[in-house]
């Protein structure tokens, strides 16, 4: 159960206290933030609201824990975040029912989840081990018009304060995609999670604080984005930031200042269809891609380009896969569950509703009670109406049908997103030739867009981020380049 046994400290009466310093406290401001269960649209937990001057405490903890944990050996670091993922892995039944609760992510997925986070840390352990374990060596005579008078040596070396912010759908496995590699660096970590998904991840930081990492190294602030969400991105004691969001993640980027940022900010991930691709296999992939987790991935498929000549076809598929998919609440692990919250549900009805009047055709009737929405395919969609390029983020999904493949990566590269995007023949030279033409950070060929495995470089263009993830990625990106040069009087050649 959440917030017992190893968790029982977290938990003051009905409220999460947020972490300091190694330890659980009670904010002094008095205040709890309430978390709605999208299910029940009842408050199920409450955390804490903190204060600038709590911020202010937290920054300060980490500069100074920073500083001792960059002197740490690489192989200590290694060794704890190890002893972390196992007993993040070991209670994965607390920490999956909080998902389960918080977000509405279905029983079996919330613990994949968490699995699939103790994995990735173990993995960033090693990776870290092995990338940070060695540097470079260079020569001056390898450029023109030098001797052999100077040794160089690069390193990398941590940034500082990492400050990371996860988003609601996966609050645990997109904070330690963050934590693991901020830490194995030789960085300190901020975490600010999600109000939704804030208690699952106050979890998952318990684990952490019991593998023993020093006090001051990982903090955990909760509280509203508009009392210190500014605050904390603006921070001049933050060293770089991660985040995982929403358009909000623009808004950072504008007031951050010379940091380095790392960010992903959802994608209008197309599938093209060609003539000759297997049905099947496309008609699976849609289901997998656009309705897994009620459609409320980045990565998800979100609008289906098909050729006009095998849209028929397709479109009866994806409609009798989706009449099979089961509707109903998270507990029961059904395909589609509540989105996350009342606005999120609203504005996808509007999306819907602006199709319904535009005249596309619904394949199924749309319904919706309180948060759960009903799977909907939508055939005949036009570039005129919104569906076409918003992101719905939920189970809701447009066909457009084509007659040329141009036609398709036009309407993909005309998109403000560019995060991933997927296509479908049999012919592999066409697949490497759309690819090369979609303007997107990544092209899935015969299957569904997907961030991972978590060591997979992940990455957007435009609207869709700034950097790459991925394991390897986000341990270089938390660091920077450290030069010493070895001046010798004497040119030197070893001679063999």
């Amino acid at each position: 159960m959440a917030g017992t046994g190893l968790f029982t400290e977290i938990l003051d009466g009905e409220a999460y206290k947020y972490y300091s310093d190694g330890e659980w406290k009670k904010s002094s401001s008095g205040k709890l933030v309430p978390i709605i269960n999208p299910t029940t649209r009842k408050v199920h937990y409450k955390v804490q609201a903190c204060t600038q001057e709590e911020v202010n405490k937290v920054m300060e903890s980490a500069k100074t824990a920073q500083k001792s944990w960059a002197k740490t050996p690489l192989w200590k670091r290694a060794e704890l975040l190890h002893k972390a993922a196992s007993i993040l892995k070991e209670q994965k039944a607390p920490i999956a029912e909080c998902l389960v609760k918080e977000i509405a992510k279905p029983a079996k997925d919330a613990v994949t989840e968490v699995v699939r986070s103790g994995d990735l840390i173990s993995y960033t352990a090693e990776e870290g081990v092995r990338i940070l374990g060695e540097g470079k060596f260079l020569l001056s005579d390898s450029f023109p018009g030098n001797e052999r008078t100077k040794y160089c040596l690069t390193s990398k070396i941590p940034l500082g304060v990492v400050l990371a912010i996860p988003p609601f759908n996966y609050p645990v496995n997109l904070a330690v995609s963050k934590i693991g590699p901020a830490l194995i660096a030789g960085n300190s970590l901020v975490l600010k999670p999600p109000t939704q998904g804030a208690v699952s991840a106050l979890h998952m930081v318990h684990c952490f604080h019991l593998a023993g990492f020093p006090k001051g190294l990982i903090s955990c602030v909760t509280g509203k984005g508009s009392e210190i969400g500014d605050f904390l991105t603006m921070h001049p004691g933050v060293n770089c930031i991660s985040f995982t969001g929403g358009d909000t993640g623009i808004a950072i980027s504008k007031k951050a200042g010379m940091i380095p940022l790392q960010m992903e900010l959802g994608g209008k991930d197309a599938c093209i269809v060609l003539e000759d691709a297997d049905l099947d296999l496309v008609a699976a992939n849609i289901i997998k891609g656009g309705f897994s987790y009620s459609g409320q991935r980045c990565t998800a498929v979100k609008v289906v380009l098909v050729m006009e000549s095998v849209a028929d076809a397709l479109v009866e598929k994806v409609k009798a896969k989706v009449a099979k998919l089961t509707v109903g609440p998270p507990e029961e692990n059904c395909d589609i569950t509540p989105v996350v919250s009342e606005s999120s549900a609203n504005y996808i009805e509007g999306l819907v509703m602006d199709a319904m009047k535009k005249e596309a055709t619904f394949c199924q009737e749309y319904k919706r009670e309180g948060n759960l929405i009903w799977p909907l395919l939508l055939d005949n969609v036009r570039p005129d109406m919104r569906i076409a390029w918003e992101e719905p983020f939920g189970p809701v999904l447009p066909v457009i049908r084509i007659t040329t493949v141009e036609e398709g990566i036009h309407h993909c590269n005309a998109s403000n997103f560019g995060l991933q995007g997927c296509v479908f023949t049999k012919d592999i030279n066409k697949a490497m030739l759309i690819s090369d033409a979609m303007e997107t950070g990544t092209v899935q060929i015969n299957s569904a867009p997907a961030r991972g495995p978590d060591h997979f470089p992940f990455q957007g263009i435009k609207d869709s981020g700034i950097g790459s993830q991925g394991i390897t990625n986000s341990i270089n990106m938390m660091t920077k380049i450290k030069t010493t040069v070895i001046n010798l009087p004497t040119p030197s050649y070893t001679m063999g």
